[in-house]
């Protein structure tokens, strides 16, 4: 049984006067991806609108290093430039920056410039520098330019800056530019500041590596200490390059040491104060850090396999109470820090009934009701209105696939839904609440800007930019999309783009792509024209995409299920899904490749050697053994290897190589530093010696991702061929 939703995304629009791509509407792969041919299909870039501290609706704009900040009067839409000077090219030029580098840097400066912040902070050649637009000038805050300063981030009050140099932490006097150390005995093994790889890749949000955090009152800042002497070193040759490029990071696989983590405050002369560890006879993960509006201490633990997670709110001496507790059946997912009220109650998220809900507990940590409930989750919250004593939240309660706004009564009355248009809705909301902008689009209409007043009217419609034309000079494939019941009655979301010339009387070759991971859905209502997937319904392919019920987000209980077990109910999921496809009668059953990246290129290597399925598989950049992953990630789904190994064989693609159905083409760069070359290594090794082939390809200096073009063009040129000569 299954319920479809049936539409076609522009199937009616052909080739138009001028944009007769190819002469007939047809997309080539050198449109998609030629590094020198590549044609832009972008939409037209949204109006950049935001609010400042007075609640005035702002739209920024920047032209050649010149930022320009217009008032804008939502009754009329009249606009009124902003008396700041906002000629960041001329500051600069001032300055003495070098013309090279003049118009880049100030490009990028302005578009940063917000209403009501005059100073912004920014790295030229290694130094920290200070763009004060009130004063109109650009000077260095340090001065040494043979040591590099990163993670620089103001302080509330913009009088300080705090950095740090290598492994260690500085403050800056904004006024005076004096330099005060703050923390010592940063090395290659101590972090004082600094986030190690593995709590950025899996627990802070890779790429940033900050980990010290500004009080409200802009004295002090609260920071952890990484000691990563325990953990094991992973060495990237870097065999690309003459002289080679060696990369050696600390990275612990699964049951390897993690860093030891410790929690501090230091002030701006570097008095340092440790907070005690609640834990000592347990490894444990602290996932959070901030500050109260009040000034207090916040941090989020965490036990090493992620069973459990303890809010800690500390006093002033830095003990701490446990403010809330979280557990679960299989793993407990990180949480945001609590939203406060005037009168020191919060307002909680929590996954503690399967999915994610509001909680508002009272000053003393004592639960008061819950906010919100029902079959579906929270998205984000954007604040607590205390004049109408309501939150407002982003949701997915009308559509799982999709997102919309919300508002209701901390009480947990009034619900009501803010967004009228189907699809995926991004809202942000003036300081009191009195308005929103909204940017939505769906998977058939390209994104919108509004803006709306507190209960959803639409006050002015900004921009609707359309279908660009040079996507609407192109013959596309249809969309469908359907939810697929599952044997207990579980709705799997699912896409299909089919030919413009679909006959149902006949047999097609079926492209599938996944990612297969847990709470990573690649099926949305939102816009976003992979044309790629076009260009292959052109070529007479049928492109399905379906997200297994453990990588849906509909609630982590739909996950957990997989917890100690990742890779085998997801197969058998895929595999109930390809049945819904060989019901539907033009599959053709014997012609189905599957293609995934990362944790779907670790589902493909696992699914080509645990099932006959599949005719082809595009493994790409794959896990292929947990036990080669990091400990973070890993056993936060699959708990520690020595206590679970038959969870650990059973989900291992190198174990079950000598298995292996159909032809294969794997993919990797040889720089990954996330799912490193082993990955692949072991598992050729293993197919070789299961007298299994495959084809590799292999793209020198590239880490998770293939970014440089020519290399990409190489990949997707690679991958094109394979699927014409085998499928």
């Amino acid at each position: 049984m299954k319920r479809t939703i049936r539409f076609s995304l522009l199937a009616s629009i052909m080739s138009t006067a001028g944009f007769a791509y190819a002469g007939d509407g047809k997309l080539t792969l050198e449109m998609l991806y030629h590094p020198d041919q590549k044609v832009d299909f972008s939409p037209a870039k949204m109006s950049r609108l935001s609010w400042d501290n007075q609640n005035r609706l702002i739209e920024s704009k920047s032209n050649k290093g010149v930022a320009e900040l217009l008032v804008v009067d939502p009754n009329n839409w009249n606009k009124n430039a902003l008396a700041a000077d906002g000629n960041v090219l001329a500051i600069l030029k001032a300055a003495t920056i070098d013309e090279k580098e003049l118009q880049k840097l100030a490009d990028k400066l302005s578009a940063d410039i917000k209403a009501g912040v005059n100073r912004y902070i920014f790295t030229y050649k290694n130094d920290i520098w200070l763009l004060d637009l009130q004063a109109k000038q650009a000077r260095a805050l340090t001065h040494t330019p043979d040591v590099a300063e990163d993670e620089a981030i103001l302080s509330p009050d913009s009088q300080s800056v705090a950095y740090l140099k290598g492994n260690d932490m500085y403050v800056t006097k904004v006024s005076t530019a004096k330099e005060t150390r703050l923390s010592t005995g940063g090395s290659e093994t101590v972090f004082n500041g600094r986030l190690d790889w593995v709590y950025q890749e899996e627990v802070y949000g890779r790429g940033h590596f900050r980990a010290f955090y500004w009080a409200p009152d802009s004295k002090k800042l609260a920071f952890l200490s990484f000691d990563e002497s325990k953990v094991p070193v992973y060495t990237l040759a870097g065999e690309h390059a003459l002289p080679v490029k060696t990369d050696r990071t600390r990275y612990p696989q699964a049951g390897d040491a993690n860093p030891i983590t410790r929690l501090g405050v230091v002030t701006l002369d570097g008095k340092i104060t440790w907070t005690d560890n609640p834990y000592p006879k347990q490894e444990t993960l602290i996932v959070q850090v901030g500050w109260t509006p009040k000034g207090a201490l916040m941090a989020a633990w965490q036990d090493r396999v992620q069973t459990w997670l303890d809010l800690r709110i500390y006093d002033a001496k830095l003990g701490s109470q446990v403010a809330v507790k979280e557990t679960s059946p299989a793993w407990t997912e990180r949480l945001p820090l609590p939203v406060f009220l005037k009168d020191g109650s919060f307002v909680w998220e929590s996954d503690r009934t399967g999915h994610r809900h509001l909680y508002r507990y009272d000053a003393q940590f004592k639960l008061m009701n819950p906010i919100t409930q029902g079959d579906w989750d929270i998205r984000a919250v954007h604040g607590i209105d205390e004049s109408k004593a309501r939150v407002l939240f982003s949701a997915n309660e009308r559509n799982p696939i999709g997102s919309d706004g919300y508002s209701i009564h901390l009480d947990g009355s009034h619900l009501q839904r803010l967004t009228e248009e189907s699809g995926t809705h991004m809202l942000r909301w003036n300081q009191t609440f009195t308005h929103y902008i909204d940017i939505w689009s769906s998977l058939t209409a390209t994104p919108k800007q509004a803006l709306f007043d507190d209960m959803g009217k639409q006050i002015k419609l900004v921009d609707d930019a359309g279908v660009p034309a040079k996507i609407q000079a192109l013959e596309l494939a249809t969309m469908k999309h359907q939810q697929i019941k599952t044997h207990d009655g579980f709705l799997m979301e699912s896409l299909l783009f089919l030919p413009a010339n679909f006959d149902p009387t006949k047999k097609y070759p079926i492209y599938q792509h996944l990612y297969a991971g847990p709470m990573a859905p690649q099926v949305a209502d939102r816009w976003a024209s992979n044309l790629y997937y076009h260009f292959l319904a052109q070529q007479g392919y049928v492109v399905w995409i379906m997200d297994n019920r453990s990588a849906s987000n509909k609630g982590v209980s739909s996950a957990w299920p997989i917890h100690k077990k990742v890779g085998q109910l997801e197969l058998q999921d895929q595999l109930e899904g390809l049945e819904w496809l060989r019901q539907q009668g033009w599959a053709d059953m014997d012609r189905i490749a599957l293609n995934g990246w990362s944790f779907g290129g670790y589902f493909t290597s696992y699914a080509m050697t645990h099932s006959k399925a599949w005719k082809l598989g595009f493994v790409g950049a794959p896990v292929t053994d947990w036990r080669y992953y990091d400990s973070i990630y890993t056993e936060r789904y699959m708990g520690l290897p020595q206590e679970n190994t038959e969870g650990y064989d059973k989900g291992s693609s190198v174990k079950a190589a000598k298995d292996l159905s159909g032809k294969i083409l794997i993919m990797h760069g040889t720089m990954d530093d996330n799912v490193h070359p082993q990955n692949t290594i072991m598992f050729i090794d293993a197919l070789a010696k299961g007298n299994k082939e495959y084809s590799l390809q292999l793209y020198p200096g590239q880490g998770h991702g293939v970014g440089e073009p020519w290399l990409n063009w190489s990949l997707q040129k690679t991958k094109w061929t394979f699927l014409k000569d085998n499928l």
